[in-house]
């Protein structure tokens, strides 16, 4: 069958499906209809050497995925408290930042002044943490 499509013609060629003549008999909009059934499922083998960015793959084919193994060797529950301790450090720090910042806006300082200590030392003063810090009891 000769068919063409935006312009291009081509030979189309449909695939033989091998069906079984079965006794089931039905009507539809007052035609007789007799049922067949596929002797097996039609499945459309690859043709071509298909290539998605210089790796060759075929369709239909499953290979079995290597399991994921984790070469952790903390615990879950110790790498999620350090997780929560680093964040919690680096909010002080901003605070800290945002802090230094304004008190330099305020009296007139330029806005690199503020960052000096904390690129010079890159850690929290230790009486920022005993008057800023989150409350102890807050988390009982």
């Amino acid at each position: 069958m000769k068919l063409t499509y935006r312009g291009v013609q081509y030979n189309h060629t449909p695939a033989a499906v091998d069906t079984a003549v079965t006794d089931e008999t039905g009507k539809f909009r007052g035609v007789d209809i007799r049922f067949r059934t596929l002797k097996k499922s039609p499945t459309q083998q690859p043709t071509l050497d298909l290539v998605y960015r210089g790796v060759a793959y075929t369709t239909g084919q499953h290979e079995p995925e290597p399991a994921v193994t984790s070469n952790s060797d903390k615990s879950g529950t110790e790498s999620k408290a350090r997780a929560m301790m680093m964040a919690h450090h680096r909010t002080v720090k901003n605070r800290q930042q945002s802090m230094l910042g304004r008190l330099a806006a305020e009296i007139g300082l330029p806005a690199d002044a503020a960052r000096h200590w904390n690129h010079i030392q890159g850690k929290v003063h230790p009486s920022f943490w005993a008057t800023y810090d989150r409350s102890r009891s807050a988390s009982s």
